[in-house]
């Protein structure tokens, strides 16, 4: 757990930012979870031309220093950096306007016309809270709210 009463998702985000942007990536995503019996951070990075291994390597050699001097979680992790992938999951507003145009997945909690899984491209949205794809030429508007995950995908 944080130190202070940020979460350690919170606190660690606010660290990485400013080091991802030093290196020309950005910060995708903060995990921390729990895997069997070990605890991982799991920072996700992405950049304009894409993250390889150098990149996660120096990210991952440069935020480690920043968490051992401020030490922002009292217990042991595994500290892992990664890219998000070509398929990833669409988890904030943010992410969702970074990938309008790409081909995505929607699932839904509840069906609609007997589906909860759909398909298309995913369009600027008009509203906040509003998911909307096209999907073979049919506009789809779905409500945040009814939307279990979204997520890229690519056929191949």
């Amino acid at each position: 757990m944080a130190k202070n009463s940020k979460s350690v998702v919170d606190t660690v985000r606010e660290l990485a930012e400013p080091i991802a942007e030093s290196i020309n990536c950005w910060v995708w995503d903060v995990e921390f979870v729990k895997e069997g019996a070990r605890k991982i951070l799991r920072i996700t990075i992405d950049a304009e031309e894409g993250v390889d291994i150098d990149l996660c390597e120096r990210m991952h050699r440069a935020i480690d220093t920043v968490l051992d001097e401020v030490d922002p979680i009292a217990e042991a992790y595994y500290l892992e950096i990664s890219s998000p992938g070509i398929e990833r999951e669409l988890k904030t507003q943010e992410h969702i306007d970074a990938c309008e145009g790409w081909d995505v997945e929607v699932r839904l909690y509840a069906p609609i016309d007997g589906l909860k899984i759909f398909r298309g491209v995913l369009l600027a949205s008009e509203q906040d809270g509003e998911i909307r794809i096209d999907s073979n030429g049919c506009v789809r508007c779905f409500e945040r709210s009814a939307v279990a995950k979204i997520s890229t995908y690519f056929e191949f």
